[in-house]
């Protein structure tokens, strides 16, 4: 008996596959942070201190817990005259000397673009899909060529941030599943960043995490009108988006559906239910199986990168993790002096300055 089992495996393993895991999970290479709103920190003098209490600087912080990309915002012109191409071009070297990529995260207005609010820029607020296509394409050639020409040529861009239902509404707004005018602006923004530069990767980012439907919907409708991209990029808050494994099913079925890579382009937990100013926190319940502390915080984090992981995604980055509340670096663009920070539970250094130690990026 021994011997027929024996030739029976023998025989199995000649015509089957090894029984494998439908994706060897391989290290996330892009290790990320959003810090858009680090700048104006630290022009007002925010200071930030490492596990052993230590001050350092923010980035080299962030460094030595395992960050390798550096996500920036930019808006077109924010009355905040922060994150607009000037001060993304300054802090972009900034970013690039401490030896870490770059992701710029083109909105393609004045203010806050996401699922609920796609506003045209004011300077384009009168243009129809024609001119928008133009605009589109100048200005991410003109950021995009601005930064590769002092040195730090961006290694990926966004062409609009959380795109759910288009963007520059109404003229880039999908109706009744047309995307056709959406299509005319992707394309647009991708072919800027090729000409500027063939090398930088370009993401089309939803915030669709939740709903596998919904993202074949959208991602199918760009693919059907002939729109390119290199890495398919979704956000996920757990409070909003739902459990971690229904993430995993919507990584593995979009990387294998599209056949891009894939990258959470968003996520963060919050550490604690307080609210350290005046503005009502964005946030203010956790997820089931992590308390809203500093281990709590450290340990959804680890879930999420370990999620991604497993289901073949190749990047995380936490959104914010160094605004913490200082007076004068506030949520509205039109007023950041007069308003209050809604994220200050949500960043990963506390109150005074003091990082989680529990917090960790993990290749």
């Amino acid at each position: 008996m021994k011997k027929i089992l024996a030739a029976l495996t023998v025989l199995a393993a000649a015509v089957l596959p090894a029984a494998t895991p439908a994706h060897a999970a391989t290290p996330l290479s892009m290790l990320g942070a959003d810090v858009s709103t680090l700048q104006r920190a630290l022009d007002l003098g925010a200071r930030y201190y490492d596990a052993n209490g230590n001050q350092r600087d923010p980035l080299d912080i962030l460094k030595s817990v395992g960050v390798n990309y550096v996500r920036l915002r930019v808006w077109n012109s924010p009355r905040s005259g922060y994150n607009n191409k000037s001060k993304v071009l300054a802090f972009a070297r900034t970013v690039k000397a401490k030896g870490l990529k770059l992701l710029v995260d083109f909105h393609y207005s004045d203010t806050w673009a996401d699922p609920g609010k796609q506003y045209k820029p004011a300077e384009w607020s009168s243009h129809g899909i024609g001119q928008l296509q133009s605009d589109v394409y100048n200005y991410t050639y003109d950021v995009c060529n601005s930064l590769k020409a002092q040195g730090t040529t961006p290694d990926s861009v966004q062409i609009g941030n959380e795109i759910n239902t288009g963007m520059l509404w109404n003229d880039g707004k999908v109706v009744n599943s047309d995307f056709t005018n959406l299509s005319l602006l992707l394309k647009a923004g991708y072919n800027a960043t090729k000409a500027c530069n063939s090398g930088t990767q370009v993401m089309i980012h939803t915030a669709l995490a939740d709903n596998l439907t919904a993202a074949r919907w959208f991602y199918d409708g760009i693919r059907a009108k002939g729109v390119p991209w290199d890495i398919t990029a979704l956000s996920y808050y757990c409070m909003w988006h739902g459990t971690l494994s229904n993430l995993s099913g919507v990584i593995s079925d979009l990387r294998s559906r599209y056949g891009k890579p894939l990258v959470i382009a968003e996520t963060a937990y919050p550490f604690t239910a307080g609210n350290a100013d005046s503005t009502p926190n964005a946030v203010t319940t956790g997820c089931s199986g992590y308390g809203l502390t500093w281990q709590g915080q450290g340990s959804q984090f680890a879930a999420v990168q370990n999620t991604a992981r497993n289901a073949g995604a190749i990047g995380v980055f936490y959104w914010e993790p160094t605004w913490y509340a200082v007076p004068g670096n506030g949520w509205d663009p039109a007023d950041i002096n007069g308003s209050g920070d809604g994220w200050d539970n949500m960043a990963i250094f506390n109150w005074t300055g003091q990082i989680n130690p529990n917090v960790r990026w993990i290749p």
